[in-house]
């Protein structure tokens, strides 16, 4: 099998942690190895790799360096037969790479994986998952990722890097606690500041849903997101996990502890507000922005987002 790895050098870890994994490294010689230091170097990273022919790509980087690597995959097409995909919990956040498994700690998880590769145990650690296809400026631009999120929780995420300090703590605790501040809030003040609605035309399946403002609009092909929140109870056969709160929901404030942990009071309900399904297509016009697995997409006036997942890759739990 052939490997490759990308290092992500500013993805929020330690320069300890870099030196480690060039250690682990050292102790499997044949894996083929790639630093960057921004975004904009993975494509060429990632095209090196596709003519090594490799069969598993390994990322070390957080949910943003997985997100441009699977829009890169994906979109441009570069290995003749795509490779498995391995990412490490290597940045911040990591929801990605937790949902699938991953350790903690991304130098042990980069050696069980190279390990299982070489004595050929990887497919005990394979992990079949749906990834969310985004389409949006008239089409122009396509962006792979496992979780959208619109409006508020775009607000939320410069909360979050206004309020805390570089490094870990602007990842999950700080997404975390930030989420169970919002919450508390919604019982107070539910209709100002983040938490303000954000008109939202929504079609899920080809249904307009009623009413043109919304305070939140997610969508995901994880299991679970950071501390374990899952705020999707909805059923149906499609592969994009969506919800939407309408503005004028029900006792909304009462309402969301519950919904973060996917379990909803009985009032919550579509029509008082509340909609949660899994889609086979959805699509948002919108002008407040949103974000794809941590990375922002700035306001523009009538944006169209249209969301599926009819794309399927192997990861492997590292």
């Amino acid at each position: 099998m052939q490997i490759g790895l990308i290092n992500n050098l500013r993805a929020g870890r330690s320069g300890d942690q870099v030196k480690q994994v060039l250690d682990v490294l050292r102790e499997f010689p044949n894996t083929q190895h790639v630093e960057t230091d921004q975004a904009g170097a993975l494509p060429d990273a990632i095209a090196d790799l596709a003519r090594r022919r490799i069969d598993l790509l390994v990322i070390n980087g957080g949910d943003g360096t997985l997100q441009h690597a699977l829009t890169e995959v994906l979109s441009q097409e570069p290995f003749e037969q795509l490779p498995y995909i391995a990412p490490l919990a290597g940045g911040r956040t990591n929801m990605t790479a937790k949902d699938l498994g991953a350790r903690t700690n991304p130098v042990k998880g980069l050696r069980a994986t190279l390990k299982a590769a070489h004595e050929g145990r990887l497919h005990e650690r394979l992990v079949h998952r749906p990834v969310l296809r985004l389409s949006f400026d008239h089409g122009r631009r396509e962006e792979y990722g496992m979780f959208f999120g619109s409006g508020m929780i775009r607000r939320a995420i410069q909360l979050v890097h206004d309020v805390f300090p570089a490094g870990k703590s602007q990842g999950a605790l700080g997404a975390g606690l930030v989420t169970l501040g919002l919450a508390a809030k919604t019982a107070f003040r539910p209709t100002t500041g983040i938490l303000t609605p954000d008109k939202i035309e929504t079609r899920l399946d080809g249904e307009l849903l009623p009413g043109g403002e919304y305070r939140l609009s997610i969508a995901t092909s994880l299991s679970q997101l950071y501390w374990r929140l899952n705020p999707y109870w909805g059923e149906g056969p499609g592969d994009v996990r969506f919800t939407a709160i309408a503005g004028d929901a029900e006792r909304f404030g009462a309402a969301a502890p519950g919904i973060l942990w996917g379990r909803p009071k009985p009032w919550v309900t579509a029509e008082n507000g509340y909609h949660s399904r899994n889609l086979q297509h959805a699509q948002l016009r919108l002008s407040c922005g949103f974000t794809i697995d941590g990375e922002e997409f700035a306001p523009r006036p009538d944006e169209v987002v249209t969301i599926t997942a009819d794309r399927r890759v192997t990861f492997v739990r590292t």
